[in-house]
């Protein structure tokens, strides 16, 4: 299927027109976007390390290149990107001449190259500019840019970091080439070839982030020389063969996944027409599978081996001063940022970061034993390495950062996350020893230190659910709520030490080292212990051990769901936990479904996982709708790629889902997909899955073994589908069978099934009366305070009532009780309630509550869970 971004006009040369209309085009190195001017074309260039210090600006804008042509007539504009090769092209006709220009960035050839083409022989200049020269003493950026034709050179100096620059643009045509006023002058031609390559001094390695003293970080060494030798380089090959082996080494990649939600029509109508459309409700499946693998180009052009990471805008930023600095946030958006990686069969952009993350591990031990220092001094130690590593929220090519202030330690595990599920996808066992069980092992040494035994449960000594403010009064500073064992930092603590038993267990624990088996038997000591989801009084996972109602403490519908991130991208809520996972649900309830960017992107995920295709689908649609540019760039605001990124994982997930221990083809298909087919999502253990379906059913799905290991797949009645090869039935959904590494498993004739009505009201009272209004029998079901399952009290009871006999509720602190349709078993869509102990004082108070720290809830939404 064609994936084109399509516009009939240039975007308007400035920051507005640079970050809602330009097309960005990458290859790791540097980044691009193009305006597709007619008389005067920008071409903005970004490379990643161009930093200042944080206080003074971060990334700054790398240069810029200008293609100058003489005015006209101009018609039958057109401006597209097409995401399947990784080219964007403008074409239009000037006076009734069409003349065509070509955009790409290689990987391979580490060079930007534009191609202009045209019917008759054009004229035009190219100018380079060093964009957002300075002399402010502090921030003093300078340089230089000289014409030797057909050559234009640029070098120059940020002197905060003493980071070098330098760059050629080389220009090849059929016409003449000559010097202008700091310009080339291109006359007479009609193919003509714009090749730019760059270098700096930045190094990636462990001194950059130990050495304190800004100017010795990097080596002070000319760059010249090395963009000379790119730029000597791509002179072996013509126009058409740097295109060719771009196009190869891109489509490699790109290629491996293809979508279709049914009947795409190709739409008629530009981009940005078809996203307004969208906006106004008139859906798009096009621009949906368009959205989806716009997100897997934006990380493959961001992040390559040997490059910095994708950053919070990947590598893409046209400011003097970024938003955020264009730094690496580790609360959430750096670890979404490489959410899609494995699921969509794009893991070599993940190269970058686990360089990155080598690079800044010892800086990051030497935080770690910091931390432990000044929060839990009982357990710090002067041994090197001893506490292990920990990263906080603000990094940067330059720095890095220990937790505090807004977001406590569990940042630590949500990055450990990362390198255990590279290992899960791939199931390598280079993945396992050298890069997850060491990453794992050693932030498990921190969490070990940072945490006290408060009554037999081991709680984070300082935590702080990531942004969450004390208050909403508007001050500034704002100031962050800080406390003991928040649910971010438990869960993380908690996934962590999962995570780290699951490989222990699969190298052999007795393969380890002495000092490695201690960590790991201590570890498993406090496992049970870590209290990772407490259920509050309305039925909520709770964000603070303190709070009873939800948002009892700060913002009510704050953009972080950090409670949540042990359902995504954590595994410890999950179906195998009902109880907690119904939890999740009531507290993605009240967060709502509108926020920022990504954070409808962590929304989106975390339905997805409750396994609700229709809600999941309400968070993307809402997410493309309302917070997409029309460049489909998403919109924090401003511009924030991690909401991109975190979209694409978010439409996988619906997808696939893999993180149970079992495959789960199609786990959360909306009505608004009833049918399709997706080619190439991974799934952990080392498969890759094609499924078709049709009517919200699968038809068939193919196994792709990549590791040669056991595969478990569930569906619907697939053990009643038909295998041509030998399987094992572990129930009517659940069939095994062993597989061969390369080799390809097919199922077909999968049984179609129909969704049912389910209970979708229940009512219950303190003394134990349930009532509720379905036909049909029902199973009843109850969860006493943080239970993670529900016990089952009664089966198939019809008459709408029924009564507890037991005194269960008043020993607890909470009761949930649960109905679902007779025979379908807890997971099951149905009705819940919790009740609590509250008095109609506290229920009061809570109503008042709500109203002066939020100022956005009524009391119709406070009561709704206040379980009276």
């Amino acid at each position: 299927m064609e994936l084109m971004l399509r516009y009939d006009s240039p975007a308007p040369d400035s920051d507005e027109g640079w970050e809602k209309y330009s097309t960005p085009i990458g290859c790791g190195w540097y980044g691009a976007n193009l305006f597709g001017g007619v008389e005067r074309d920008r071409i903005q260039i970004t490379e990643n390390a161009a930093v200042n210090p944080s206080h003074l600006g971060g990334l700054n804008s790398f240069a810029d290149l200008y293609l100058n042509f003489p005015g006209g007539n101009v018609t039958g504009y057109r401006r597209t990107l097409d995401l399947s090769r990784s080219l964007a092209t403008v074409r239009y006709e000037n006076d009734g001449v069409w003349l065509e220009k070509q955009y790409f960035a290689s990987y391979p050839d580490r060079a930007l190259v534009i191609r202009v083409r045209s019917a008759e022989p054009v004229s035009f200049s190219v100018e380079l500019k060093i964009a957002h020269l300075t002399e402010e003493p502090e921030r003093k950026k300078d340089g230089v840019v000289t014409v030797d034709a057909p050559r234009i050179f640029m070098s120059g100096k940020m002197h905060a970091i003493g980071y070098r620059f330098a760059a050629v643009a080389t220009v090849r045509s059929d016409g003449t080439v000559s010097n202008g006023d700091n310009v080339l002058c291109v006359n007479g031609a009609t193919d003509t070839d714009i090749i730019f390559c760059g270098a700096t001094n930045y190094e990636l390695r462990p001194e950059v982030f130990l050495e304190d003293d800004p100017q010795k970080k990097l080596r002070d060494f000319d760059p010249m020389p090395q963009a000379l030798q790119l730029a000597e380089a791509t002179t072996a090959y013509t126009a058409d063969e740097l295109l060719q082996r771009h196009v190869e080494d891109y489509q490699t990649i790109f290629g491996r996944v293809s979508l279709s939600l049914g009947d795409e029509e190709i739409p008629g109508v530009p981009t940005d027409k078809l996203l307004e459309a969208y906006s106004k409700g008139s859906r798009s499946k096009y621009l949906e599978v368009l959205y989806f693998q716009f997100g897997r180009y934006l990380l493959i052009s961001s992040s390559r081996p040997g490059t910095l990471p994708a950053n919070l805008q990947g590598v893409w930023n046209c400011h003097d001063r970024s938003p955020w600095g264009s730094g690496y946030w580790h609360n959430i958006n750096v670890q979404m940022n490489y959410w899609p990686a494995f699921v969509t069969s794009i893991p070599e952009t993940f190269e970058a970061y686990q360089a990155f993350y080598e690079a800044f591990l010892p800086k990051t031990c030497q935080f770690a034993s910091a931390f432990v220092r000044a929060t839990v001094p009982e357990n710090a130690t002067d041994e090197p390495g001893a506490c292990g590593w920990v990263i906080g929220t603000a990094n940067y090519p330059y720095s890095v950062s220990g937790p505090g202030e807004h977001s406590g330690p569990g940042t630590g595990g949500l990055t450990s996350q990362l390198f255990y599920d590279r290992f899960a996808f791939s199931a390598k066992d280079d993945d396992l020893r050298k890069i997850a069980l060491p990453a794992l092992l050693s932030m498990a040494k921190f969490f070990l230190r940072v945490v006290r035994d408060y009554d037999g449960l081991y709680l984070s000594v300082f935590s702080a659910s990531p942004e969450q403010i004390l208050t909403s009064n508007g001050s500034w500073p704002p100031a962050y709520h800080h406390t003991v064992g928040c649910a971010f930092d438990q869960q993380m603590i908690y996934e962590n030490a999962k995570n780290l038993l699951d490989c222990v267990s699969r190298v052999g624990e007795e393969t380890l080292s002495e000092e490695d088996r201690a960590i790991v038997q201590a570890v498993r000591k406090q496992f049970d212990r870590y209290d990772p989801v407490i259920v509050g009084w309305s039925g909520q996972v709770k964000e603070f051990r303190e709070e009873k109602y939800y948002g009892e403490y700060c913002e009510y519908r704050h953009r972080h769901i950090s409670q949540l991130v042990g359902l995504y991208p954590g595994t410890s809520i999950s179906r195998e936990t009902p109880a907690w996972l119904d939890a999740a649900k009531v507290t993605l309830n009240l967060r709502s479904d509108f926020s920022t960017g990504w954070a409808l992107a962590h929304r989106l995920n975390a339905w997805a996982r409750t396994g609700d295709g229709n809600r999941a689908y309400r968070l993307f649609s809402n997410l493309l709708g309302t917070r997409t540019l029309p460049n489909l760039w998403d919109f924090h605001p401003p511009f924030q790629i991690d909401g991109n990124l975190g979209g694409v994982s978010g439409v996988a997930e619906m997808l696939v889902q893999s993180h149970e221990g079992v495959i789960l083809p199609l786990p959360a298909i909306p009505d608004e997909w009833g049918s399709g087919e997706f080619k190439g999502l991974c799934a952990r253990g080392g498969f890759s899955l094609d499924v078709r379906w049709e009517n919200g059913c699968a038809k068939a799905v193919t196994v792709h073994s990549h590791a040669g290991k056991p595969c478990r797949i569930r569906y619907p009645s697939l053990s009643n589908a038909k295998f041509d090869f030998g399987h094992r039935v572990e129930d009517a959904d659940t069939v095994c069978f062993d597989t061969e590494a390369g080799r390809s498993y097919e199922i077909r004739s999968i049984p179609p099934f129909v969704k049912k009505p389910h209970p979708v009201s229940l009512k219950a009272t303190r003394q134990g009366e349930l009532s509720w209004d379905f036909k049909g029998p029902v199973d009843i079901w109850r969860a006493a305070d943080s239970s993670p399952v529900y016990e089952k009290l009664a089966g198939y009871v019809s008459g709408g009532t029924w009564r507890v006999r037991d005194d269960l509720y008043s020993r607890s602190e909470t009761v949930t009780y649960k109905i679902t349709r007779a025979g379908e078993g807890p997971l099951a869509e149905g009705a819940r309630v919790t009740l609590n102990h509250s008095t109609k004082l506290q229920r009061e108070q809570y109503r008042y509550l709500i109203r002066q720290l939020n100022l956005i809830c009524g009391t119709a939404e406070a009561t709704e869970y206040l379980g009276e």
